[in-house]
């Protein structure tokens, strides 16, 4: 598992930059460049209602499903990075969020 930094302070599972969710999906299964990455797992806060996160505490370490077969990270859609930081300031939807630790192979 990797350690999870995540700027995309206004999804629901982001608590003081660590999430609650427990696992997350990165796609881009074509991505060259981080940029045409997204975390899938964003939410945002404003579109949650009454959901807030899946579990009570943030957590530093987190499983991370990745389709971005060109990363060097990804193995058999794993990432095996020991840090991973998910950027997004501002972000309205999964698309405007990026794996910031992409790598090409």
């Amino acid at each position: 598992m990797a350690e999870l930094r995540c700027s995309v302070e206004n999804c629901t599972y982001n608590n003081d930059r660590y999430c609650c969710k427990g696992d997350i999906m990165v796609a881009g299964k074509h991505a060259c460049r981080k940029d045409d990455t997204c975390c899938e797992s964003f939410r945002d806060r404003s579109d949650a209602g009454v959901f807030t996160s899946a579990i009570a505490h943030p957590s530093r370490t987190i499983s991370i499903d990745c389709e971005a077969d060109k990363c060097i990270y990804n193995t058999n859609y794993k990432c095996y990075a020991d840090h991973v930081d998910i950027k997004g300031c501002g972000a309205d939807n999964c698309r405007e969020t990026t794996c910031a630790t992409f790598k090409e192979k």
